[in-house]
């Protein structure tokens, strides 16, 4: 068994065309640990992870993955990943039980016939093992998608926003099925847009623009971004939101059903202006948690485009 980190990487960097996506990244994540990764798009995500599974090399940087070196044991690394695209990207036309066994051929596995059966049971597919790829609903094509992922026995499993278009029963059950694998020890690099998937994760990291600018558990990266929420009712609540999109210490302004969210970096700053607000317009003020959506809507707001 891998003893270590299951990655752990060190001031990862990658330019292309004389931009830099990845900005001197560095991480460890330990072995059957869920991580996410958020981010706006374009954020360098997906080349951080490309890097990590060996599928490109760092411009500058140094570190390990599955206890192979991410510049001279790439091939190794590849081996013993996973990597399921947020695109379905089957043949259509063929069973689940076809796809597989196409699959089981790519990765030369010595029992193709055995693994495909374990795999189609394992995943609660034998019975539709039979079914054309390209009639299943979106929650079965995403379990096609993770059984062929796993069915060579990776140490290492890539999700890139795996759940996208996945009605909320399948994607709960899907993040069960991960947590399992997790459990025996299967480590999980998960890109998601979605909060509630990024709080399934133990610890999760916010790229922006090629840096990590936030790490940790989600407790973690809520309590450090220092935020201060206060939610807004009854009253002219239409009035208070245009007072407020223009007040001194408000860094966001969100309707929630019949409530205001009310957000800002300058806890002093922000309540004197609510205050104000409250006192022209009749509406009620409440304190409340920030969530990771008002720290992830925070991030991308303070964030430079590298692009520009």
């Amino acid at each position: 068994m891998m003893s270590g980190p299951a990655i752990s990487v060190r001031n990862l960097t990658k330019s292309f065309g004389g931009k830099t996506v990845v900005d001197a990244v560095s991480m460890e994540v330990a072995r059957g640990e869920i991580m996410g990764f958020l981010g706006p798009n374009g954020s360098g995500k997906t080349t951080t992870i490309r890097l990590m599974c060996g599928l490109l090399e760092p411009d500058k940087g140094s570190g390990r993955v599955l206890g192979f070196d991410i510049r001279n044991e790439r091939r190794n690394i590849k081996r013993k990943v996973g990597y399921m695209t947020q695109r379905f990207s089957f043949y259509e036309d063929l069973t689940i039980e076809e796809n597989l066994r196409f699959v089981a051929g790519l990765y030369q596995l010595p029992n193709a016939s055995r693994a495909v059966a374990d795999t189609l049971a394992d995943l609660g597919l034998t019975t539709r093992r039979k079914q054309l790829a390209g009639s299943l609903s979106g929650g079965w094509k995403q379990r096609l998608a993770l059984a062929a992922c796993i069915m060579h026995r990776p140490d290492l499993l890539i999700l890139d926003e795996p759940t996208a278009g996945v009605d909320p029963k399948a994607r709960r059950e899907f993040w069960d099925e991960i947590h399992a694998r997790a459990q025996d020890g299967l480590t999980v690099l998960v890109s998601t847009h979605y909060m509630d998937e990024a709080e399934r994760c133990h610890r999760i990291g916010y790229i922006s623009y090629g840096k990590l600018v936030a790490f940790g558990t989600v407790d973690e990266v809520v309590r450090n971004a220092a935020l201060t929420t206060l939610v807004i009712s009854g009253g002219d609540l239409a009035g208070a939101g245009r007072l407020l999109g223009k007040a001194p210490g408000i860094d966001q302004v969100a309707p929630f059903g019949t409530t205001l969210h009310v957000v800002g970096s300058d806890a002093e700053a922000l309540r004197a202006s609510v205050r104000d607000v409250a006192e022209k317009t009749g509406v009620q003020v409440a304190p409340a948690e920030t969530s990771l959506e008002d720290v992830f809507i925070q991030l991308m707001s303070v964030s430079r485009d590298n692009m520009q």
